[in-house]
């Protein structure tokens, strides 16, 4: 559940819906908070001073915290020449880039810059974002610490900069086609034309969603700003260990979007089921199991553990269409079924097609692979057909 509230400015009147603004600015400035109550006014205050009046602007918090933030920003935003919509999730669905995600949806301008809420993003270069957007005709204006005249100075540490580095290294890497001309994919202070961008084609995770844009829906034409990478004004940093572990799953997400990258990660995933299944062979015969009903109940640990995988890590956002029950039965099914399968399927290469023991099982492997990735997507993570069921099942 979310709350919206519209704070008009200076003049004093009724707080107003987002979609009920008489006059859509020509930027929205988009900024996502969680607990920043203390960079609130100051942050109001420099957009004040940075933006001219002769670019309408309008401000959306969408606040996901659970201090005082949503307080602050309605004090603050009377005392702003601009309108200043508050939105305050209740569910932090996607995490900040969920945040921008909302955002984005009741911008009312062409032009929609993202920052962050910490002033590690200066206001005073918002001006020049849309700007060099219409000087070069471009969809996209990245503001980016690695060209001339940026500075990535802001980052506390050689630690957070070496990450900050690495994960550049690493997106420009798995993504040199999307991600031709962006020297800082990392970058969270951008300006994106509404026109450019369907936020409904987006399935964000964590805190980089200029990299989420950049791959999914990325504009024809992009171009750059240096800019200089401040120190915090106020706070601590968000930025966690599980916050990375989140971007490690969302880059896995994007570069996972073709069928043939799911294949293939798909088959690694289930390579890597023989550890827990020869563990608990290993334990159960040693336990004086026979190891027949061993290998079977064994299986059922690497099934479990290729359940557990593809799920966070193949089939993210495709686990709202059945409950996760559901989703665990069938997959078990299919994976069971195969190791049935299999074994005729050898046979029948064996002594129908004289096929020597290696090669045959080495075909069936292949076969059975094929059709328990095919029957995974179709059967388990597949919107089930219209009028099947009531509606999506929320993932667990």
């Amino acid at each position: 559940m979310s709350q919206e509230s519209t704070v008009p400015g200076e003049l004093g009147e009724p707080a107003l819906q987002g979609a009920e603004l008489a006059e859509p600015g020509a930027v929205t400035i988009v900024v996502p908070t969680f607990n920043e109550s203390a960079n609130i006014r100051e942050l109001l205050h420099r957009i004040t001073e940075s933006v001219p009046t002769r670019l309408p602007c309008e401000v959306v918090f969408v606040d996901d915290s659970t201090d005082d933030t949503p307080e602050v920003i309605s004090e603050a935003a009377r005392d702003c020449p601009f309108p200043v919509t508050l939105l305050h999730r209740e569910e932090p669905v996607g995490g900040l880039g969920g945040a921008v995600v909302e955002g984005m949806r009741r911008a009312s301008s062409d032009w929609i810059v993202v920052m962050d809420g910490d002033l590690q993003h200066p206001p005073s270069l918002v001006p020049e974002l849309v700007g060099t957007g219409e000087r070069a005709h471009a969809g996209l204006v990245v503001a980016s610490r690695y060209i001339k005249g940026g500075s990535r100075e802001g980052l506390a540490g050689g630690y957070r900069i070496a990450v900050s580095r690495g994960a550049t290294w690493l997106t420009k890497g798995l993504f040199p086609r999307r991600l031709r001309g962006i020297s800082d994919p990392m970058s969270g202070f951008f300006a994106i034309r509404r026109s450019a961008v369907t936020a409904e084609a987006l399935k964000p995770l964590g805190y980089k969603i200029l990299l989420e844009l950049a791959v999914r829906s990325r504009p024809r034409t992009v171009t750059e700003v240096p800019f200089v990478f401040q120190d915090r004004f106020a706070g601590e940093s968000k930025s966690t260990a599980r916050e990375g572990f989140r971007f490690l799953r969302h880059l896995l997400g994007l570069r996972t979007a073709s069928p043939v990258a799911r294949m293939l990660v798909f088959g690694l995933i289930g390579a890597t089921g023989f550890l827990p299944n020869l563990v608990g062979l290993w334990a159960l015969t040693k336990a004086g199991m026979h190891y027949v009903p061993a290998e079977i109940l064994a299986n059922q640990l690497g099934v479990a553990w290729n359940f557990y995988l593809i799920e966070h890590l193949l089939f993210r956002d495709r686990r709202m269409h059945r409950n996760w029950w559901d989703r665990a039965g069938r997959f078990a099914l299919l994976a069971n079924a195969d190791l049935v399968l299999r074994i005729p399927l050898i046979a029948l290469f064996v002594h129908k097609f004289g096929m020597g023991a290696v090669s045959a099982t080495a075909l069936a492997l292949v076969m059975t692979f094929v059709l328990r990735f095919v029957g995974t997507e179709a059967l388990v993570y597949l919107p089930r057909r219209k009028g099947s069921c009531t509606e999506p099942r929320r993932a667990v």
